[in-house]
């Protein structure tokens, strides 16, 4: 987390930033700001494959900070073993890109609305980093079974890819129920698709693929934070909520895969669930 002095004039030198997956790839890219900035970014150590141990960042978070006004949320893995689940027994690709951070913005609630009724424009921004994988999620876009600790023979029908698809089509879900949910509150909720990015994200699938993507089908990380800094800071999109953005910084329509009401409601529940005794 930072308190940021720099680039666009919408973020002021008193905004309260958190970067969720800052340690490697674009989000250490959009952290790099000592050279531009003199301000040093502090570290939350954050593991959301559990969601005791995403509480216990939050909480060291509120015992320094009682206002949030800009939270990126761009953790993400690919490629983990099906067998793999969270300590809540959730298939762990999903509890690591959507649930753990669904949970850590959930429990930032009351910061983000402390730093709405602060910001000039009364506004704080949740940006929340998908992928193109959405445009490769499957018909039902969120197999429910394969979610949970007995749906092994589901989970082995996606495959690993096709959880993480899964996933990403997840984060833009949640994105847009805390839009609808919290709007009136003066936080503000959109996803993007940052672009293929020169990360090691792809490093599970295989050094041969992995060396294909990166070098034929991926950007140099510098361009990775431009779509998530445009969402998060930009004034053009200060009035932004429950957008889909894509590379590089401009807003796409939504379409029948974006944006589901019914299953929006549907994983917002199922989220709530999954957190209850863990706050």
């Amino acid at each position: 987390m930072h308190r940021h002095n720099s680039g666009p004039k919408q973020v002021s030198s008193d905004d309260l930033v958190i970067r969720v997956g800052g340690n490697s790839g674009i989000g250490r890219e959009t952290i790099k700001l000592k050279e531009e900035t003199g301000k040093e970014a502090i570290f939350l150590e954050l593991d959301l494959s559990g969601l005791d141990k995403v509480t216990r960042a939050a909480n060291e978070f509120k015992s320094k900070e009682s206002e949030l006004h800009i939270l990126f949320n761009s953790a993400a893995t690919l490629g983990t073993p099906i067998e793999q689940l969270s300590d809540e027994g959730v298939e762990l690709q999903f509890g690591t890109n959507v649930l753990g951070p669904a949970h850590f913005t959930l429990l930032l609630i009351p910061e983000l609305i402390a730093g709405a009724r602060s910001s000039p424009d009364g506004k704080a921004r949740v940006v929340n980093v998908s992928s193109s994988g959405v445009y490769l999620n499957h018909s039902k876009l969120i197999d429910w079974e394969a979610l949970e600790k007995e749906g092994t023979a589901e989970r082995r029908k996606l495959a690993s890819l096709g959880l993480y698809n899964q996933s990403k089509y997840a984060i833009l879900a949640f994105s847009n129920e805390l839009a609808r949910r919290y709007a009136d509150q003066g936080i503000t909720s959109n996803a993007l698709n940052p672009g293929g990015i020169r990360t090691r994200l792809f490093r599970r699938m295989g050094s041969f693929n992995e060396w294909f993507i990166y070098t034929f089908l991926t950007f140099p990380v510098e361009k990775g934070p431009l779509t998530s800094l445009y969402v998060g800071t930009s004034p053009e999109t200060k009035d932004a909520n429950g957008g889909w953005f894509i590379p590089f910084a401009r807003e796409s329509p939504h379409y029948v895969f974006t944006k589901n009401p019914e299953i929006e409601a549907k994983l917002w529940n199922w989220i709530e669930e999954k957190r209850k005794g863990h706050y």
